[in-house]
């Protein structure tokens, strides 16, 4: 189905999305026993569902933009740039439990598991004009939603409750759940792409726009690798298993060619990209790059959000790496002051530029969510941590190659500490602005050491900025409006 059509019952999906929402404590039992029993009679309307859980990518201002703040604003990628006092406390590592932010997050994400859960419980029950192939199919794909979707809550806030059956009961002792322990997250998370696996398949036909739309068996083991590499205690021989499934997915997925054409606009849903999501522009528009790009391009004058951190810029130009640099960040002179980079008008300040097109706000720009360098690095990471360092570094000059810089040096492969370094650094020049520095960061155990170590400059003071992360910084706060609802949430230390 392409994503027209998957599209049409985009706004039946979220009414059923809200009315499913465990944070609403209403009286949904008579609501949710009404459309049971019609509203996913047939196969076309438990589809109609799916595509509901998939809409949450569209809607959700976090998978939209935020998580560009969550991974690389909080980090030492980029400023928060525009005016916002919001990401202004991600960007300093402040993170409050009422920035409306962290809040919004916590709701569309749970939101999102929320109708995934109404996929799953209701397709095993679908009768009419669906096949056993479908369905086993749209319930791969609900595992997989949920599973993405609590492996971005676990990363961001450690333990968090779990919630894997729709909520259609008032009653507080249904709604109001502790948080799980981080270990048992997790462990529903692999459970619940141990489920997924076995029921996608590695494509859904010739269309490249349905298949990089859709999860499949290359998208569910891209995660299962991620995950195996983020949990508390990782477990590399399996990410290597999985990220070898994708390398070698019969989807065949291979490297562009060119590193620049992954993002000049002309070329989504390309033999490198896993997982995307998906704009058509016009009123199915990615209003994202209008709140990054520069006037030249966005065609307005006002200071723009996510701007290149000068240490960023730095490792660019310390590795000589002018090919990821121009497709990542473009400059351009501004009338207006910003405190890092230029502190009289008409400075020249650089903007996040892997999106290309702000198109008045409705820019067709795709968003990658997992794409194969992505994996290929994960696993140079997994084998050096299983002391396979030349097999490591030669996975690492395969991506270096590609934007024509030279292999690693002896002194970079000399040790597998060396070589973790040369891979987070790899890591961060191939994915900025792709909302992976934080948590590499983590994975490494170096967010402290890199925060606290960046060296940026208030031009409006001529002093240092002091980010003093500490331990509570690794993990955000609980939204304070969610433990207000629930007092069984306990929240993060040091908040």
């Amino acid at each position: 189905m392409n994503m027209k059509n998957l599209r049409k019952y985009i706004i039946y999906s979220v009414l059923i999305g809200s009315l499913a929402s465990c944070n609403d404590e209403l009286d949904l039992k008579p609501i949710s026993e009404e459309t049971a029993a019609s509203a996913y009679a047939t196969g076309p309307q438990i589809q109609a569902a799916l595509t509901g859980v998939y809409e949450s990518f569209q809607s959700s201002d976090y998978y939209i933009w935020d998580r560009v703040i969550y991974q690389d604003v909080r980090s030492d990628n980029y400023y928060a740039g525009g005016d916002n006092p919001e990401i202004f406390e991600f960007d300093r590592v402040e993170v409050s439990p009422t920035n409306a932010r962290v809040n919004g997050m916590w709701s569309s994400v749970y939101n999102a598991i929320s109708k995934a859960n109404v996929v799953l419980e209701n397709a095993p029950l679908v009768e009419e004009r669906i096949t056993e192939e479908e369905r086993e199919q749209i319930i791969g794909q609900a595992y997989f939603l949920r599973a993405f979707n609590y492996f971005h809550l676990v990363k961001t806030f450690g333990g968090v409750p779990l919630y894997l059956e729709f909520i259609n009961s008032p009653d507080p002792s249904v709604i109001r759940k502790p948080r799980a322990t981080e270990e048992e997250v997790y462990a529903q998370i692999l459970s619940d792409l141990e489920e997924a696996l076995t029921r996608l398949p590695d494509d859904y036909g010739t269309d490249a726009s349905v298949n990089k739309a859709r999860a499949t068996k290359g998208a569910a083991n891209a995660l299962f690798a991620k995950v195996y590499a983020q949990m508390p205690n990782p477990d590399y021989t399996k990410v290597v298993e999985h990220a070898n499934a994708v390398i070698n997915s019969p989807a065949g997925y291979t490297l562009l060619s060119n590193y620049e054409d992954l993002f000049n606009g002309n070329n989504y849903n390309n033999a490198e990209s896993i997982l995307e999501i998906q704009f058509l522009g016009g009123d199915e528009g990615n209003w994202a790059p209008q709140m990054h790009l520069p006037p030249s391009i966005s065609g307005d004058t006002w200071r723009k959000f996510v701007t290149p951190s000068v240490d960023l810029v730095d490792a660019f130009d310390t590795e000589g790496d002018n090919i990821r640099k121009n497709a990542s960040i473009l400059f351009e002179n501004v009338t207006w002051i910003d405190e890092y980079w230029g502190n009289t008008p008409n400075s020249n300040i650089p903007f996040a530029y892997k999106w290309k097109n702000a198109s008045a706000w409705n820019s067709a720009d795709n968003e990658y969510l997992l794409r194969l360098a992505d994996i290929m690095l994960l696993k140079a990471e997994a084998l050096n941590e299983l002391g396979q360092i030349a097999q490591s570094a030669e996975i690492v000059n395969t991506i270096r190659e590609r934007v024509e810089l030279d292999p690693l040096t002896e002194e970079q492969t000399a040790s597998q500490s060396a070589m973790r370094d040369a891979i987070l650094k790899e890591r961060r020049l191939e994915l900025a602005q792709e909302a992976k520095r934080w948590d590499d960061l983590i994975r490494y155990d170096k967010v402290m050491q890199v925060m606290n170590n960046v060296d940026d400059i208030d031009l409006r003071t001529g002093q240092s900025v002091n980010y003093n992360v500490t331990e509570k910084d690794l993990l955000l706060p609980i939204p304070q409006e969610e433990i207000d609802r629930n007092p069984t949430l306990e929240q993060n230390p040091g908040y």
